[in-house]
């Protein structure tokens, strides 16, 4: 902690530090220092992945990062060398909620739900940082910065504000924010979205940063736009907005607009100078849309960086071969989308591979989870896959060795000593790091099993097989 004041020099700090280069804040320094208290308190998860998030942007190609919905699917993707790890709204929604519920993506969650699934991914990576460097192993840097989703702001400006400050209480690098209606928000593939008017959504803008320079953070903000598909708009108010209205309205009172990319560019020009990166969500993935928004955004902002959602609700091989799929990221780079991401990774690969195990388990029995189970050796042994060592991985050495310290150095009830994980376990694999991964044939979850009969042929004595739905 340390005092606050005019020592901070916030005013020279945003005038001469290029990572503030373009930026736009209609208040002033001292409107943040009178707004931040006599004591400051760190926020250091938060700061050490903007500083590191912002760093990877101007270093790397592009960042890629996968939608984790835990932390231990966090951890996967750290291990596996991903730099930076995606907090989807609609994956909180579907299944990772404090609501406890299943919801479609449409706001319907408490408001500090995302901020909590932050905190749970933090604590986890925290925890294998913890277990690796009691080790011995320092090799892996398991902070990753995480980039989470505000979604329309859950209100408005005030609640835009605080679900700010909770997301950089919790963690986060980045946030995003879309310009949808808080109370009628949707998936950005739903239909039936309505927009605020521009103004509106600056103001947005401008509460979670303000939010950010309160608590000392310099935290990313990524403004998204929902307008390439919207057809709805709250209010006329913004002139900016006029050209895009048909003269139409709703029996709601919204005003029927002209979606599209132009209308897209528009918004995106206009938020442009309030945030660190621009995305436009898309219906399809198109290289031709893409460089389309890029031009119009960089015609005005040359520099802005931009984001792409690598989106689960297209059918990628419908749209593209795989020779454009294995090179649409590159050509996306080129164009300055830095940080390109698949929302949903965790929903849909959580969900296959526990069908796929679920399955073979059904048919085969023990069969099928000893096979899984000889993958993840394989990964050990080949790319340094941690987790079918179960017990190690979740912390049983590393409270041990707490037990230790608290025993003077002999405890008699140490939990891994005499574990049958110890004794089968043991020298399962060495500790290998291969930075490319597992090759392209490397198959997921399971694999193929041909040998194994199709479920009608099955009969599990006290299971009734479940037959394919028709059309399946």
């Amino acid at each position: 902690m340390r005092k606050n004041g005019k020592d901070l020099n916030l005013e020279k700090d945003w005038a001469s530090n290029p990572r503030w280069t373009g930026m736009t804040r209609p208040y002033a320094a001292k409107d943040v220092e009178r707004l931040r208290g006599s004591v400051h308190l760190e926020h250091t998860l938060a700061r050490l992945g903007a500083e590191r998030l912002w760093r990877l942007l101007h270093t790397e190609p592009y960042v890629p990062s996968l939608g984790a919905m835990t932390g231990n699917q966090a951890i996967q993707q750290v291990r596996a060398g991903l730099p930076a790890i995606y907090v989807s709204g609609w994956q909180v929604a579907a299944d990772a909620n404090d609501a406890g519920q299943m919801y479609p993506d449409q706001s319907l969650y408490p408001a500090d739900s995302v901020p909590n699934v932050v905190r749970r991914i933090n604590q986890a990576l925290a925890r294998a940082d913890q277990i690796h460097h009691a080790e011995g192993h320092d090799d892996t840097y398991w902070f990753a910065p995480l980039i989470a989703d505000a979604e329309a702001g859950f209100g408005g400006n005030l609640n835009a504000f605080e679900l700010m400050k909770a997301m950089i209480e919790a963690g986060a690098a980045c946030v995003h924010f879309e310009d949808q209606l808080s109370s009628a928000k949707k998936c950005g593939h739903l239909g039936g979205k309505v927009l605020v008017p521009t103004n509106e959504f600056i103001q947005k803008l401008v509460a979670a940063r303000l939010a950010a320079d309160v608590l000392g953070v310099p935290t990313l903000i990524m403004a998204r736009t929902d307008a390439n598909s919207a057809q709805l708009l709250t209010s006329d108010t913004d002139p900016r907005d006029h050209e895009f209205l048909t003269g139409n309205r709703t029996p709601e009172g919204f005003f029927c607009i002209r979606g599209g990319l132009d209308s897209a560019i528009a918004r995106a020009v206009s938020y442009a100078p309030y945030v660190e990166l621009v995305w436009c969500e898309t219906a399809e993935p198109s290289l031709d849309e893409a460089r389309r928004f890029a031009e119009g955004v960089h015609a005005k902002y040359p520099s802005k960086l931009l984001a792409y959602n690598c989106s689960p609700s297209f059918n990628w091989k419908k749209k593209l071969d795989d020779a454009a799929i294995a090179r649409f990221q590159r050509e996306l780079a080129a164009m300055g989308y830095k940080f390109q991401f698949i929302t949903l990774a965790g929903f849909h690969s959580l969900n296959l591979s526990m069908f796929e195990l679920a399955q073979g388990y059904r048919l085969t029995g023990m069969t099928a989870y000893a096979r899984l189970q000889e993958k993840e050796f394989s990964r050990e042994r080949d790319y340094g896959y941690e987790a079918v060592k179960h017990q190690s991985f979740v912390g049983t050495g590393y409270f041990d060795m707490v037990a230790q310290l608290m025993a003077g150095g002999t405890p008699s009830t140490t939990a891994l000593t005499g574990s049958t994980e110890q004794e089968q376990f043991t020298g399962t694999a060495a500790r290998v790091r291969d930075a490319h991964g597992p090759d392209a044939a490397c198959q997921p979850i399971l694999g193929e099993c041909p040998a194994i009969p199709p479920p009608e042929q099955v009969i599990v004595t006290g299971i009734k097989p479940v037959k394919p739905r028709a059309g399946a």
